[in-house]
């Protein structure tokens, strides 16, 4: 096996392992990235954008200095790269954790219990659950599902084409410290700053791979096309509304309007507004499109990897 190779065995097989295993219950190394990104934050913290930089240069920074390292260290063996890879694309994707969240959600609307959704919603985004009525959950998951089927499946991909194990590490790290410390609160407007505007620039290729890969995955191609022209630059995210638009019109769903996200209400734009509501049988459908947006992701990924790699030689 040639080591340009590496990354497209590699990521084929953590991606796999995503699949079979999901996300290990404990000791989760995404978790232990965010628990010493918050003693970072503790140590660094200052109402000011200086501050927050330097608190994502040390976290991310590190994360891809690590991935840097360990690609060092084992880069004689193509076996112990490939799997150093696969280890480090199945810690980082979380495609099969997004589809498992999604769907209980979604089995809880079905039974008709809402309080139990409404428990289960934090799991997948930041919206008050207490606000959501049942239609008001599904459409949260809908969106969930398109957005992190670009957060934590195809962006680190792309990622991971281009730069290797740095690239996986460093794309999840600074996708987690947006998480983290990027949404305007008082305290963190400033300080989260840097990791916001980061993420935003590298969710950017994957966020328009994931919309172009919804067009072609989905049962409506036009439709998707259509959403996406229309509606995803009104969207105050500029990643979030590629992804949710093309998902939107890919299903003939209407997504957007008015949520409660950390105590603040936001009106946002509605997305494909010659759908129809959002239903409980819609969380399954967006799971599936998820699921065909990931494997064409991998193939998309892989490719460019190999044709990268042999411009380098």
């Amino acid at each position: 096996m040639g080591a340009d190779r590496s990354f497209a065995y590699g990521a084929a097989a953590g991606l796999l392992g995503d699949l079979l295993l999901g996300d290990p219950r404990r000791r989760h190394p995404v978790a232990a990235f965010g628990r010493a990104a918050g003693a970072v934050e503790h140590a660094l913290w200052h109402d000011h954008r200086g501050w927050g930089a330097l608190h994502t240069l040390v976290c991310a920074g590190g994360a891809a200095t690590a991935g840097a390292l360990a690609e060092r260290a084992v880069r004689r063996s193509p076996a112990a790269t490939l799997a150093l890879t696969a280890a480090a694309t199945w810690a980082v994707v979380g495609g099969t954790s997004l589809a498992r969240e999604a769907r209980a959600v979604g089995r809880a609307l079905a039974d008709g219990d809402v309080p139990a959704a409404r428990a289960r919603l934090p799991h997948l985004c930041g919206r008050d659950p207490q606000a959501l009525d049942a239609d008001g959950i599904a459409r949260a998951v809908v969106e969930s599902v398109a957005e992190n089927t670009s957060d934590a499946v195809v962006g680190a991909l792309l990622w991971g084409a281009v730069a290797g194990v740095p690239g996986l590490l460093g794309f999840r790290a600074v996708n987690t410290l947006d998480a983290m410390v990027g949404h305007k609160s008082p305290r963190l407007r400033r300080f989260g700053w840097a990791s916001a505007r980061l993420d935003d620039v590298m969710g950017w290729p994957g966020a328009r791979l994931t919309a172009a890969l919804a067009t072609l995955a989905g049962p409506d191609p036009r439709g998707a096309v259509r959403a996406w022209r229309a509606d995803a630059h009104r969207h105050p995210s500029p990643n979030a509304g590629p992804v949710e638009a093309s998902f939107a019109g890919a299903l003939g769903l209407r997504l957007g309007g008015t949520l409660s996200y950390g105590g603040r209400i936001e009106h946002r734009p509605v997305l494909n507004g010659s759908g129809r509501p959002v239903r409980v049988t819609d969380i399954d459908r967006a799971v599936r499109l998820s699921r065909r947006v990931g494997l064409l992701a991998l193939g998309v990924s892989a490719g460019a990897s190999l044709i990268l790699k042999g411009r380098g030689k």
